[in-house]
């Protein structure tokens, strides 16, 4: 049932693509499918580039035959289509799941616009229920999960704060050669005020709130696909 309200929202995203566009291509399940497409629609002439978030969405998108880019050549972007693994009712994200965190809020940032796509379980009242990623350098780990515990709390935020590991058994790697934390708060009431605590921890690289970002949601349930549209405008 998800696959398929994840593909419900996909086909509406691609509804968004115009030829010439530069895109940023998200990471993930819900993105994937986006992906796939795209891919078709590029097969059948549809002229667009691409900015892949991941070195996973790098091959599946040159394996479909879709053109790529990188920031330095093209550092400003119309659109990036990503998933979430949270959304609230004023699209502020979390996301980071699939540990492409970084890539995916500096394409974004880059981005004129942001549409992220979701099945209708990923909408929720409150961030925060979903474990929030932190990426962090690997040098002085354990001193940078303290800072984490330390200041997440003066923002509020306590909970378990667990080092994420590979199906290798060894500490998973995001594609920048960092480590991920995955920082189970249950309730994130202000979202803005943990942001900024996390950026004042050296180590820490990015996490995985996207505030101000995605400009619109499109959210697919057992009911039909909704829109929603954030507050705030894209200049």
């Amino acid at each position: 049932m998800k696959d398929a309200l994840k593909l419900k929202a996909a086909e509406k995203a691609l509804e968004f693509v115009e030829p010439g566009m530069k895109l940023g291509l998200g990471t993930g399940s819900t993105a994937s499918k986006f992906i796939d497409l795209l891919g078709a629609k590029v097969k059948e002439g549809l002229d667009i580039i691409g900015v892949p978030t991941s070195e996973a969405t790098r091959a599946q998108a040159t394996a479909l035959g879709i053109r790529l880019t990188t920031l330095d050549d093209d550092p400003i972007l119309d659109l990036t289509i990503d998933g979430a693994d949270e959304i609230d009712d004023t699209l502020r994200l979390i996301k980071g799941g699939g540990g492409a965190l970084l890539r995916e809020k500096i394409v974004a940032a880059a981005s004129e616009r942001m549409i992220v796509i979701a099945d209708s379980s990923k909408r929720v009242p409150v961030l925060g229920a979903y474990p929030l990623p932190v990426e962090v350098v690997r040098f002085g780990v354990t001193a940078t999960r303290n800072m984490i515990e330390m200041l997440a709390a003066d923002a509020g935020c306590t909970g378990h704060i667990q080092l994420r590991m590979g199906y290798d058994g060894q500490p998973f790697v995001t594609d920048g050669g960092n480590y991920i934390f995955d920082c189970a708060f249950g309730r994130i009431e202000d979202p803005d005020a943990l942001d900024e605590a996390l950026k004042l921890i050296p180590g820490v690289v990015e996490n995985g709130l996207f505030l101000g970002l995605a400009d619109i949601a499109i959210v697919a349930g057992p009911d039909g696909v909704e829109i929603l549209e954030a507050e705030y405008g894209g200049d």
